[in-house]
């Protein structure tokens, strides 16, 4: 899951929230780095990763890729996911997906103490909309693009659209199929 996924199932108080963020921009142990809020959100954040990661509509979801993008996939379906959410954001949530995001960028322009490259993004994001901006199935690519160029072989995403394009209903299934599920496991 990428960062609307995250934020949605992480809870909606302001320390969850920015744990939810957290957990892709701070690593290692979190004994004494933060609040109790928040390092709960993380390890939240760590869980919906490694249960995503390991469960079969999600693998079967990067099986739809030839064997040369598998390495790259689960970056691929991470941030189609996002793109379904915000699609079909009104099947998943009460609130208006510009309201939510609305409310996530508040949250995040008033923390002063944000970590490393979440400090250096967040202006961005909330100024250009990073969460809604989802919704549009060019961004996905724009997405991947941005994030070839922190690979150490961006090469791995090169081509990566069409491939999408041509799976885009059966990953858009695997999505459906998958996030109550997920859901399930976040809210437990």
């Amino acid at each position: 899951m990428n960062y609307l996924a995250h934020l949605h199932l992480g809870g909606q108080e302001p320390e969850q929230l920015l744990g939810s963020l957290y957990g892709d921009f701070v690593k290692g142990s979190l004994q004494g780095r933060y609040a109790p809020a928040l390092v709960q959100a993380i390890q939240l954040h760590r869980r919906i990763d490694a249960f995503t990661d390991s469960h079969p509509i999600v693998l079967g979801a990067l099986a739809r890729f030839p064997a040369q993008r598998r390495r790259y996939a689960g970056i691929i379906v991470d941030v189609f996911f996002d793109h379904c959410l915000a699609l079909h954001w009104h099947d998943y949530s009460d609130v208006p997906l510009k309201e939510y995001t609305r409310s996530v960028y508040r949250v995040l322009a008033a923390e002063p103490e944000l970590p490393g490259r979440l400090a250096r993004m967040a202006p961005f994001m909330i100024a250009d909309d990073w969460l809604g901006s989802y919704r549009e199935f060019a961004v996905v690519g724009q997405v991947l693009q941005g994030i070839s160029r922190r690979l150490s072989k961006p090469e791995g995403l090169l081509g990566a659209m069409e491939e999408v394009r041509e799976l885009y209903e059966p990953l858009t299934q695997d999505f459906r199929d998958f996030y109550p599920i997920l859901q399930g496991f976040a809210a437990q």
